[in-house]
């Protein structure tokens, strides 16, 4: 005799092909392994339905049995069309949560997540037998900074709109060789914010979606960018000039490194640690140099962009120090493979610098000159003193910090 089942799904004129699969599962998901399920019904061709279902699904199926082993009529009097064996060979046989363990909320953070947990969800069911994924970064150590999660919500938060943010429609009297200046920053500007775009970005894909914190930063950084080169395009193609910014080999040379760094951790200190670290002076010097209200603002408003990503990019690298003993090795030696490659190039090139010590000087006075030269010399100073203060948040000792911050490249980037 068949062991007595332990409910009834009663679907009454509901077929499998109607919905009925829906009622079906809910009483499957209140059984145990095993246990059993009488189905009830009175749509056409309910067993077979229900015999196909079960093979595609992995439950076994029992027609209904002899009259003495039946259990009690469902409420609606239909008849048992038969009995389903939950989890017996169910699909779900092998399943795994990507985080967490059963019976908590799943959301655990895990060292090294199996590639086979793919695209799913922290902390959802995974059934076994899937594709296998190819996530080149896997582990935590390699990605993770336990900051993520706030900076993630704070750049949500922070977003800005290019077209109502900045007062595009504010008054702009300077002279046009100070207007000339201004395009060839904004020029300078643009193609260095292309390649901090693009290396975030190259990055998203071979990150494991297990850290989506990390993707979600990541993701927003792009989006700054972006915003970024559209606000410094619209400034420097806002008034007509005679003379276009000009892009140098040496510049190229410079970002195609950042571009060629294949390993994240080394691109992630070369951009964001240094990189961006040193452009943070850099529109700190534009926002209180700058000749009119436009440029003012957009400096300020991509510096609180910058400042995130320098966070994130300090925190990741300190958790990994912390964990890899021989990162600072290879953080340094990325810094001297650099310098050496770009020793032969000009590095800034004397537009731009021009640039900048005309719009510290605001005219063409010889004193103003000077007092503009120097200016920038003191910006070249602070650039330094902040990449110290990094290199040695991340562990590197004072006389370490000074040697590696003097081998980063002349063109800021």
């Amino acid at each position: 005799m068949n062991p007595p089942s332990t409910g009834i799904a009663d679907l009454g004129d509901l077929g499998l092909d109607q919905g009925g699969t829906l009622i079906v599962k809910r009483a499957l998901s209140r059984l145990a392994p095993g246990e059993r399920l009488a189905v009830a019904g009175h749509a056409h061709a309910l067993q077979v339905q229900l015999r196909a279902w079960c093979r595609e699904q992995g439950h076994v199926w029992a027609e209904a049995p002899v009259e003495s082993a039946r259990p009690p009529e469902p409420p609606s009097g239909a008849p048992i069309a038969g009995y389903l064996c939950a989890g017996a060979t169910s699909r779900w046989n092998g399943a795994q949560p990507a985080g967490g363990t059963p019976g908590t909320s799943g959301d655990l953070i895990v060292d090294a997540p199996p590639q086979a947990w793919g695209l799913a969800r922290r902390g959802a069911w995974v059934e076994a037998g899937g594709p296998s994924f190819h996530f080149p970064l896997a582990t935590k150590d390699e990605v993770w900074a336990d900051d993520a999660a706030r900076i993630y919500a704070q750049a949500a938060a922070a977003q800005w709109n290019p077209g109502t943010a900045v007062d595009w429609q504010a008054k702009i009297d300077h002279p046009r060789e100070i207007e000339e200046a201004v395009v060839q920053i904004m020029t300078y500007l643009v193609e260095n914010e292309t390649a901090a775009l693009l290396v975030p970005a190259r990055f998203l894909a071979q990150i494991h979606p297990h850290f989506r914190e990390v993707l979600q930063v990541l993701a927003v950084q792009v989006a700054d960018e972006a915003r970024h080169i559209e606000v410094f395009t619209r400034r420097a193609q806002l008034i007509a000039v005679d003379r276009p910014g000009l892009s140098t080999v040496g510049g190229q040379v410079s970002l195609k490194t950042l571009l060629d760094e294949p390993d994240f951790a080394l691109a992630s200190f070369l951009l964001s640690v240094l990189g961006e670290g040193t452009f943070l002076s850099l529109l700190q010097f534009l926002h209180d140099h700058a000749p009119d209200p436009i440029t003012r603002q957009i400096a300020r408003l991509s510096y609180l962009d910058e400042a995130r990503h320098v966070a994130f990019g300090v925190a990741h690298l300190r958790r990994h120090a912390a964990r890899d003993p021989g990162l600072r090795e290879r953080l340094a030696l990325a810094v001297q493979r650099r310098h050496a490659t770009l020793q032969h190039t000009a590095g800034l090139n004397e537009e731009v610098f021009d640039a900048l010590v005309l719009l510290a000087a605001g005219s063409w006075e010889p004193a103003a000159i000077g007092s503009g030269f120097d200016r920038v010399l003191a910006l070249q100073e602070d650039m330094d003193a902040g990449r110290r203060r990094r290199l040695e948040g991340l562990g590197f000792s004072a006389r370490e910090a000074a040697n590696l911050s003097a081998l980063h490249t002349r063109n800021f980037m």
